[in-house]
């Protein structure tokens, strides 16, 4: 018998498709949100040190040192335009899912209504089920070749029982970067509503081209409002730190304090110490891993021409519409590893429909080489007939 918080409640399908995979070293592995590039150097000498430190091996404090708070206040205070108090606005947490889950806790009751956009992630859409609220999708549409928001149904989505809104941007999976227009429509939204904004910033500053990127925090009636939650895990590539935080007013803080506290007690003491030394190192290390990002995003669209594929804005993934030839992504998923030694994730159960038509590719962890494989591996597949006789 399913306790009605799991009803709705389905698996990434990461998993399923890397056992798939298994070992092999000819496949190539499009299917998990990883990266090959190395930590900042500073984080993993700070992590070998923090094994001898006594204060490292500790429950203590429950919500993170206060170095890294501190660390961390500067460091969204820097984007935001707000000059966060590490002991009242900052709380760490065992990674940036943890960190939304908890927001969720200290924001909503059960029944009420968060918006998300489609697509989305599934630990989120998942995250506000576990929570006990009902997700309500907001889609993004193709607009010139780039995903856009559809702000129309965003002020639709809304009713008296919207009580938050979650936004990764970039966003993850689609790699969709917001413009001003969508920020200033999500925001007057929550004005208006009086909503929470939980804002992951988990791909702050991996946007390609040169575009810019707004804080959400910054804009009108936003500052007391406007929750940031974040993590070491993609910009400074260190996933297994599991280091995360969230930022916010104090009104939201104090209880979420008490919502980390009770899912996780503490976040990973070793861990702290490399996540302050990556915070507090220098931008070029960020700007030399975004160049080699957006180099294998490239390498994707001249080997993808043809193909349905919306180039990402940020982030570490793309996403293919199968569906638009006919093919479920399943399926599809399962065509290219059988055929062409592709793993790669469906995104159906993610979000919304928008979700449900796309097959997602991950280009941060594997190298350019390897990436220029993908058009002589699908050529002639199953998967390429099928989309040569849909165009015909």
């Amino acid at each position: 018998m399913i306790v009605k918080r799991l009803e709705g409640i389905t698996g990434f399908g990461i998993d399923r498709v890397a056992r798939a995979a298994a070992a092999d070293p000819a496949v190539l592995r499009l299917e998990n949100l990883d990266t090959d590039l190395r930590p900042p150097a500073a984080a993993i000498e700070a992590t070998r040190a923090a094994l001898d430190d006594d204060d490292a091996n500790s429950y203590l404090p429950f919500h993170g040192k206060l170095s890294l708070r501190e660390a961390i206040a500067g460091a969204v205070g820097a984007r935001a335009g707000i000059e966060y108090d590490p002991d009242r606005n900052v709380v760490v947490t065992a990674g940036g899912t943890q960190a939304i889950y908890s927001a969720l806790l200290a924001t909503t009751d059960p029944g009420d209504e968060v918006l998300l956009t489609d697509p989305t992630y599934a630990g989120v859409s998942h995250r506000v089920r576990l929570a006990g609220a009902v997700p309500r999708f907001v889609p993004f549409r193709v607009e010139s070749g780039a995903w856009r928001l559809d702000l129309d149904a965003l002020r639709a989505a809304a009713t008296t029982r919207t009580r938050a809104m979650v936004v990764i941007c970039p966003d993850m999976p689609s790699g969709a970067l917001l413009s001003t227009e969508e920020w200033e429509a999500i925001g007057a939204l929550c004005v208006e509503r009086n909503l929470w904004l939980i804002y992951d910033a988990a791909f702050e500053g991996i946007v390609f081209d040169g575009r810019p990127w707004i804080h959400p925090a910054t804009l009108p009636g936003m500052a007391e409002r406007a929750i940031t939650v974040g993590s070491v895990s993609k910009i400074h590539r260190m996933i297994g730190w599991r280091i995360g935080w969230i930022v916010g007013p104090q009104a939201v803080m104090d209880g979420a304090v008490w919502t980390h506290t009770y899912v996780n007690v503490t976040p990973p003491g070793i861990s702290q110490a490399g996540a302050e030394a990556a915070l507090r190192g220098p931008a070029a290390d960020l700007g030399a891993a975004v160049a080699e990002w957006q180099r294998r995003r490239d390498t994707m669209l001249a080997e993808l021409a043809g193909w349905p594929v919306i180039a990402p804005a940020g982030g570490w993934s793309l996403l293919i519409d199968t569906a638009s030839f006919g093919v479920a992504p399943a399926r599809a998923s399962e065509l290219l590893l059988a055929e062409a030694r592709i793993a790669a994730t469906p995104m159906t159960g993610w979000a919304g429909p928008v979700a449900d038509r796309h097959l997602r590719f991950v280009f941060a962890n594997e190298p350019v080489d390897r990436l220029h494989t993908i058009g002589q591996r699908i050529a002639g597949t199953t998967l390429d007939q099928l989309r040569a006789r849909s165009r015909a």
